[in-house]
């Protein structure tokens, strides 16, 4: 018997106690079983039109798909929504306009997650938290090459450094990571307005202890608490 896996989530986005306009996109497919995090760069209209234009192409995926397709269409809207936010730079006079994105999947007993940039996708699993994705940014080399860990990079100057993004450069290269899922397995998926904010440790404890009604609120105080100087995305997905 193959069991299908049911989900739960809560997606939460604040402006924060330092920025005017919010620039993070949050996206909530379920009947995709699709959830997406983008965080906009390059100024305040610019970034919120290319967050906002990740998310819009996202939604457009079709109903009904196999998983393959989905994944498919998935990576298809991210690469149109590189093409037009590439467009609008150019008609604006050349500057950069871009964002990160995170991008989680849900099809049978798996997931893929496909991100470019520094939002994260992290699993919670029997009280363990791990970090899938692995950041596109200046300080993410010193962190594969063991010199600082994740939550050291988080409080390096050069930290909001990003190497890619949606947007940026002529050919958007897609991460993507894939694995398994189990009853209780739960998933977050943030922008950096959070993880500076939140080492593993807290973010653990949080996930560990707060049940779905309240735990992006937990999240979003935390971040807000710490200063809040960026906009503050986050999503959990629980699986049942």
């Amino acid at each position: 018997m193959n069991p299908m896996r049911k989900y739960r989530y809560t997606a939460q986005t604040h402006v924060g106690l330092k920025r005017k306009v919010n620039e993070d996109a949050v996206l909530a497919l379920p009947e995709h079983d699709i959830w997406l995090v983008a965080d906009g760069m390059g100024g305040h209209a610019a970034g919120d039109f290319a967050s906002r234009l990740i998310a819009d192409a996202v939604a457009t995926i079709p109903q009904g798909l196999d998983p393959a397709a989905r994944m498919h269409a998935l990576r298809d809207a991210i690469q149109t929504a590189h093409q037009a936010i590439r467009a609008e730079a150019a008609s604006r006079g050349g500057g950069t306009i871009g964002s990160t994105v995170a991008a989680l999947i849900m099809a049978n007993q798996h997931f893929v997650g496909l991100w470019a940039g520094d939002s994260r996708i992290y699993r919670l699993r029997n009280g363990r938290i791990e970090m899938l994705t692995e950041d596109h940014s200046a300080v993410a080399e010193y962190v594969l090459a063991g010199k600082m860990t994740w939550d050291e990079a988080d409080q390096h100057p050069q930290s909001n450094a990003i190497t890619r993004a949606v947007g940026v450069g002529e050919d958007l290269e897609i991460d993507k990571v894939r694995g398994d899922t189990e009853p209780g397995d739960r998933f977050l998926i943030c922008s950096d307005g959070l993880t500076k904010y939140a080492t593993f440790a807290i973010l653990a404890d949080v996930l560990v202890g707060t049940p779905l009604e309240t735990v992006g609120d937990r999240l979003i105080q935390i971040a807000l608490d710490g200063g809040g100087a960026d906009n503050i995305t986050a999503i959990v997905i629980d699986v049942t």
